[in-house]
């Protein structure tokens, strides 16, 4: 595990060199143990820099324990040279850098191994050391500098464990995110596209089929036809730029949408009828394009002759329904479009009915205000 907090040696260290040196100067006067002090601080200073990361030495790799166990010896050596006793402290950074290297149980472990190590040597080198207050209050306020050390240590993992999940988190977001925009763009396309392809090919058909009896009709179909396709290049780089929410691509208004939806699809074998009723509040793209899907299916796969779209707004919202008289088509059937239809309606908070049978469909659309 990485460090997470890695400015505290360095702290520690230099507040000991400080603090040795200055007992050096006031005290018995600077001389090679004061010199031996500073250069095994240094070099544990180096040692701190240098484990930061992956250890390694003229390209071989360190092994983490033998970093460990070499810190350890220089902070006993720091401690024998060291003349006024300050550097005991720098040992509370055994148990907390094994924290992040060996886990919670061997820094507790080894902890309460330094208290009783530093109580040990009280008891080697300072007789009747149990009944003199300094060393007392010394062995005390090692012992809570160990367990605050512990404690600094076990928040900073928490903390660095809460940031990983929370990137984590964000992660699958931005990745939900994007599919869920992409579900989006790939149903704008099919509705858009889908419907006025079959506008295309129906017309084109009108116009086949009308080219030596009626060449007029024959042109006003392939009118048509070109009018769909424009509509579509429009509507597909409507599609890609819309990154916002749909209502910002609503057409300017219900009814006049659908009525030059209704147009440049009727005629032909087809005869499509739209009626509405009420007051339009505002523009509702969902029942646009539930509309283009009714009618695309209809047009499309029912050999449906007779085909009308009804829209009603009331108080409590706007209702659309198309009826066609085509051959229906099983619940099982049900494809991308529809699937992305009922979607989009429950976004909006509104419902979706479709009977369908042998002898017509009606697709029901209701949105509230």
């Amino acid at each position: 595990m990485s460090r997470p907090v890695p400015w505290i040696p360095g702290v520690l260290y230099g507040a000991v060199l400080s603090g040795g040196v200055y007992y050096a100067v006031i005290g018995p006067g600077p001389g090679a143990g004061t010199a031996g002090f500073a250069v095994l601080l240094g070099a544990l200073i180096a040692l701190d820099r240098r484990d930061r990361g992956l250890d390694r030495w003229r390209g071989r790799r360190v092994p983490a324990g033998a970093v460990f166990a070499l810190r350890v010896l220089l902070l006993c050596a720091v401690t024998a040279v060291d003349a006024s006793g300050i550097s005991r402290v720098l040992f509370v950074l055994v148990p907390f850098l094994a924290f992040f290297a060996y886990g919670s149980a061997v820094a507790v472990g080894l902890g309460v191994g330094c208290v009783v190590v530093l109580a040990g040597a009280f008891t080697l080198s300072i007789p009747h050391w149990q009944v003199r207050a300094e060393y007392i209050s010394d062995l005390l306020m090692f012992a809570l500098g160990v367990v605050l050390a512990l404690a600094m240590a076990a928040v900073a993992v928490r903390e660095q464990q809460a940031r990983a999940r929370l990137e984590g988190t964000l992660a699958q977001v931005a990745e939900l995110s994007a599919a869920r925009e992409r579900n989006r763009l790939a149903r704008e396309i099919h509705d858009s596209l889908g419907h006025h392809l079959t506008a295309i090919g129906i017309q084109l058909e009108k116009a086949e089929a009308f080219a030596s009896i009626d060449p007029q009709g024959s042109a006003q179909a392939v009118s048509h036809a070109r009018w769909s396709a424009n509509r579509a290049l429009d509507e597909v780089r409507a599609s890609v730029r819309a990154l916002g929410p749909e209502s910002e691509s609503e057409p300017v208004g219900l009814s006049r949408a659908l009525a030059d939806l209704v147009h440049h699809l009727d005629g032909g074998s087809r005869r499509i009828t739209l009626e509405m009723s009420g007051v339009e509040r505002r523009p509702l793209l969902v029942l646009y394009r539930a509309a283009q899907e009714g009618l695309t299916n209809a047009c499309r796969h029912s050999g449906a002759t007779e085909i009308g779209v009804h829209v009603a707004y009331d108080e409590r919202g706007a209702r659309l329904r198309v009826v066609d008289n085509g051959s229906g088509f099983d619940a099982a059937e049900e494809g991308f479009g529809l699937t992305g239809l009922r979607e989009r309606v429950r976004l909006a908070e509104g419902t979706v009915a479709i009977d369908s049978a042998p002898g017509g469909t009606v697709l029901t659309v209701g949105v509230p205000w």
